[in-house]
């Protein structure tokens, strides 16, 4: 029997074993291929592959950025002599544009004839900037390929355009997502912690133990709701009733998506901020009431200081499964890539915009490392929440083996 025994436990041993590796690992292949697809976006230019920019010889502007050419192809720039080169108007050529110079006759049926038609137009007309594929470009081009600087990390972060499917040239600046994450999940937490805490106080302090058996599954059963039946509330509900009291166009803004965020992660809240607080020693209770402190006084002076590290953990892990979240912030945020810093404009979300464009990217072009890259600045944020919640753990236990 104890042989067997023995063999049993070894069986068990090693099946927990491996499901521990097996997890661990899978965990660091998914992070290590979320790294090196999302770093792949910086070793890149924003250009299509086998499409080039290119301007005449004459031209002697060296290098060119993907914002310059949004202006130049937008029509904000129509001199080179703004980008420090000739005083020449700039004049724009792609293949959108050539029925607008040539006759289908100098083409061909086919374009066969546009090679040399193209270095005809480039000799006669030193401000051309061209947009068009390398088959189109003939050996002997009269022009030069110009080359476009590669996509840096301070673009991507600080850039205030996001259009990551824009001709000629994408944009892929992250700014307006970044504050609209963090706007969003501000909101809900500065919706949700009132309210949390006011339940999980009553819960834990003012209701007798019958009343708390019935809440607590009540409240932990809103977790389980899924997160599409929340935006469709928010969709419904909420933002009909934002644009109606505040008058505005659209009701998609970032205040109902902090409201809906901050339903989503009350559950957390109220649950680990109970626990905290129902875990407080009843000999501190009774200390301080027969001090002669009111239960008013107890809570706000004993209770709360003594549960303020799993107050603290319960708003962490709130702001965690805010910032997280996609479906319901995607259904009633409005969708908007502008940088907006008022709660009652529309936005969009990191989670929101991988969500909604990763489905339509071919895989391994710039825009699809483009949204990795925005995954990672997503793992990153998740990742200083967690260290937070751990240093507030290891903090109340060295606190306590102090007292």
């Amino acid at each position: 029997m104890t042989k067997a025994r023995r063999i049993y436990e070894k069986i068990v041993t090693g099946i927990l074993f491996s499901s521990s590796t097996i997890t661990s690992l899978t965990v660091i292949l998914i992070i290590v291929f979320l790294f090196r697809e999302g770093i792949g976006l910086f070793n890149s230019t924003p250009t299509e592959k086998n499409y080039v920019i290119a301007v005449s010889r004459q031209n002697t502007i060296p290098i060119i950025t993907s914002n310059e050419l949004a202006d130049i192809f937008n029509q904000d720039i129509t001199n080179w002599k703004q980008l420090g080169g000739r005083n020449d108007s700039i004049v724009r050529l792609t293949l959108n544009d050539l029925s607008g110079i040539f006759t289908e006759e100098e083409l061909g049926p086919d374009l066969e004839f546009f090679p040399q038609k193209l270095n005809e137009f480039v000799k006669t007309t030193p401000g051309v900037i061209l947009y068009l594929s390398k088959e189109y470009l003939p050996k002997n081009f009269a022009g030069r390929i110009i080359p476009v600087k590669k996509i840096t990390l301070l673009d991507f972060i600080f850039g205030k355009h996001w259009y990551p499917t824009s001709s000629p040239i994408p944009q892929f600046g992250i700014w307006p997502m970044i504050v609209g994450t963090l706007m969003v999940t501000l909101g809900a937490i500065l919706f949700a912690l009132p309210f949390g805490m006011a339940t999980a106080i009553f819960m834990s302090e003012i209701a007798g133990n019958r009343l708390r058996n019935i809440m607590k599954p009540v409240v932990e059963l809103l977790a389980g709701i899924p997160s599409v039946v929340y935006g469709f509330f928010g969709l419904v509900v909420l933002v009909p009733l934002i644009q109606s009291l505040f008058g505005l166009d659209v009701g998609e803004t970032v205040l109902a998506g902090s409201i809906v965020l901050g339903i989503m992660a009350l559950p957390t809240i109220v649950t680990v901020a109970e626990d905290a607080l129902h875990a407080t020693p009843q000999s501190l209770r009774e200390a301080s009431l027969a001090l002669g402190a009111s239960e008013l006084q107890t809570l706000v002076r004993v209770v709360i200081p003594y549960s303020k590290s799993g107050i603290s953990t319960a708003v962490i892990l709130g702001t965690g499964r805010a910032i997280g979240e996609t479906m319901a912030v995607l259904m009633v945020t409005g969708n908007s890539t502008h940088v907006n810093y008022s709660f009652l404009q529309p936005t969009r979300t990191i989670p929101a915009t991988i969500a909604a464009e990763l489905g339509d990217t071919s895989f391994g072009g710039v825009h699809y490392n483009a949204l990795f890259a925005l995954a990672i600045v997503l793992f990153l944020f998740t990742i200083i929440i967690n260290l937070s919640v751990e240093v507030i753990k290891n903090r109340n236990q060295r606190v306590n083996q102090r007292g």
